[in-house]
């Protein structure tokens, strides 16, 4: 465990990593386990060991909308900012992956940003960071068409997933970008048409030159 930390966390210091071995409890998610909901309060942050978790909204219809994702390294801002100022959760958060994470009780959060300058240095850069998603995702939902925002989401899936392929249907693109699976279908046909991406079997999308 001290050496999956130190790998996915490499600016820890050495005394942060020993205190996330004593006080963090290591926890494993399967694909679609519910981590965070809304309206619910948070006992602990947590810490993306491996895996992937998908950051949502979701309407009272069950429709979801794509905020961001969480990949090893990374934490949570909404849930630390939640946790010290003991407010409830507004978003929706589930394991996309099969998931290992390290959860911090919410007493240490105060502490250690006294304590440890690279924590403190973490969790300022994990708002900073999260913060400019949020407003990315704002920018492409309110100024741009749906055409884009499937380019822009496509893109993403490629960063995150660190892949040219991989495996999708349009009623999980649609799920996430609030649209229809006319739509979405339709748009992939272009793009397809365009020569920007490839439409496998098993619904794979093959990224070839996707510029945005």
């Amino acid at each position: 465990m001290q050496e999956l930390i130190k790998t996915t966390f490499p600016g820890f210091e050495p005394e942060l990593i020993t205190a996330l071995l004593t006080e963090g409890a290591f926890k494993t998610f399967h694909p679609g386990d519910v981590l965070m909901s809304t309206g619910q309060y948070f006992r602990s942050t947590i810490l993306v060991l491996k895996g992937r978790i998908k950051v949502y909204r979701e309407d009272q219809e069950g429709n979801e909308f794509l905020m961001y994702y969480l990949q090893p390294g990374q934490a949570c801002a909404l849930s630390m900012i939640c946790a010290t100022r003991q407010q409830t959760s507004q978003v929706m958060a589930k394991a996309e992956t099969d998931l290992e994470v390290l959860a911090i009780p919410l007493e240490f959060m105060d502490q250690w940003m006294l304590q440890y300058k690279t924590w403190y240095y973490f969790v300022l850069e994990t708002y900073r960071s999260r913060f400019e998603e949020v407003l990315l995702t704002l920018d492409h939902v309110v100024f741009r068409n749906m055409d884009e925002r499937l380019l822009f989401y496509l893109k993403r899936q490629q960063h995150t997933l660190q892949a040219n392929i991989f495996t999708i249907s349009p009623t999980e693109i649609a799920q996430e970008l609030n649209s229809s699976r006319e739509v979405i279908s339709r748009l992939l046909k272009k793009l397809a048409e365009k020569g920007m991406i490839r439409l496998l079997k098993n619904q794979q999308v093959e990224i070839t030159h996707l510029d945005i």
